[in-house]
């Protein structure tokens, strides 16, 4: 006999999909959520690692910024002392300069040449004087090239000057030089090795000449302290032999007789 089934299962079935279809999307609801919320929690980690890295950054930033202000400083100030430095050493330099410069003047000049002024302009020297002939400036010229302390010699000018030029002059004989000659020379700049080189031979002469002084002053203080020399003794020995020998008896006549 046939079974028939009047119960409604359509509808049935239809409600039992639709609590499925509702489960699996409340399901993946949930899951959506979980995942935006490990998402949001992934990024916000990172951001906030992020953020932490550019504080230290930035700290580290404003480090840097001021031990780079500290080297400018240091970079600044040690300009500073190395300016200071180089102009102590050319002060240094042409204070021994001008010594030898003079020295140089004094040794250079031939006989026949008369100097009337020196004027210096930075690192060039003016000479101007009176000569006898232009063969003594030359020589002149090579004696200054010679020296050591000029180099570069340059005449400018040389001329015959009328004895009305130079009248009342007590120093210038016009008649026995009757030229007058300018010529020009460059100061060398010595280096920093030749101002040591200097200083280290200061420094050698004043040595030698401390060591001397102490040893004059040894020399005296031994002197001073060595006692005078003692006269020996009178021999008593001696009298007292010479009183102790008899005399010798005086020779007879009658006997010889």
């Amino acid at each position: 006999m046939a079974r028939i089934n009047l119960l409604p299962w359509r509808a049935e079935r239809r409600k039992q999909r639709q609590r499925d279809f509702y489960g699996m999307l409340g399901a993946a609801a949930v899951g959506g959520v979980l995942l935006t919320g490990l998402i949001w929690f992934y990024y916000s980690n990172q951001i906030t690692g992020q953020h932490a890295r550019n504080d230290f950054l930035t700290q580290k930033i404003a480090e840097v910024k001021k031990q780079n202000e500290e080297i400018d400083r240091l970079d600044t100030q040690r300009d500073r002392l190395l300016a200071r430095k180089a102009v102590i050493e050319e002060l240094q330099a042409k204070r021994s300069q001008m010594v030898h410069l003079f020295d140089s003047l004094v040794r250079t000049i031939p006989d026949g040449v008369v100097l009337t002024g020196i004027k210096q302009e930075g690192d060039v020297l003016t000479l101007s004087g009176r000569t006898q002939s232009n063969a003594r400036v030359s020589t002149y010229m090579r004696n200054l090239e010679g020296s050591g302390w000029m180099k570069s010699p340059e005449l400018t000018i040389i001329e015959a000057k009328a004895q009305e030029s130079a009248q009342g002059s007590a120093v210038v004989d016009v008649k026995a030089l009757p030229y007058m000659f300018e010529l020009k020379v460059n100061l060398p700049n010595p280096s920093s090795e030749e101002i040591d080189a200097q200083r280290l031979e200061e420094a050698g002469m004043v040595e030698e000449t401390a060591a001397a002084a102490a040893q004059t002053v040894n020399d005296a203080s031994d002197a001073a302290a060595e006692p005078a020399a003692v006269p020996p003794a009178p021999d008593k020995a001696a009298p007292a032999a010479d009183a102790a020998q008899p005399a010798a008896a005086p020779a007879t006549t009658g006997a010889d007789s």
